[in-house]
């Protein structure tokens, strides 16, 4: 809703008239002079913001590549389900980090000593704008005594 919003700014800031009209009623058809000979008119400045602005929206790069979605199951036990951002540039590797990562700190939080990964699966979920990647893991938080190798930490 708000790449169309942002489009259609551009498109109504940029509307076409005829030669020599104002093509934009909010900004007037003045040039501004970047050295002697080139210049930009403010009406093409300004859809370009708008362009940048949605590229923004659409493909956010300081957002976090993936989304994790934490469910309780027990006293112990944790689902968590991922989901990776649409429209990324990397990082379709790290959803097993991220559930290390988020399994590690909820073993900090809650005073355990290990956790073991019980169950973890990778996917790719078709929607109507493009597949997402996605993958869900299940924890459960162990105490000392049973986290050693053989219970695979």
């Amino acid at each position: 809703m708000a790449i169309a919003f942002l489009i259609g700014g551009a498109l109504a800031l940029g509307a076409c008239g005829s030669p020599g009209s104002n093509p934009s009623p909010l900004f007037p058809d003045k040039k501004l002079q970047l050295t002697g000979e080139t210049g930009i008119k403010l009406s093409s400045l300004v859809n370009a913001a708008v362009v940048a602005a949605a590229i923004y929206v659409v493909y956010d790069p300081l957002a976090p590549n993936w989304e994790v979605e934490e469910q309780r199951l027990s006293g112990d036990s944790y689902r968590l389900s991922m989901k990776m951002k649409r429209f990324h540039t990397g990082g379709a590797g790290e959803s097993i980090q991220v559930l290390k990562r988020r399994a590690s700190a909820l073993q900090e939080q809650n005073g355990y000593h290990g956790y073991q990964i019980v169950e973890y699966t990778e996917g790719i979920d078709s929607q109507t704008l493009g597949a997402r990647r996605v993958a869900e893991g299940l924890i459960r938080l162990v105490q000392q005594e049973q986290a050693d190798s053989f219970l695979q930490n």
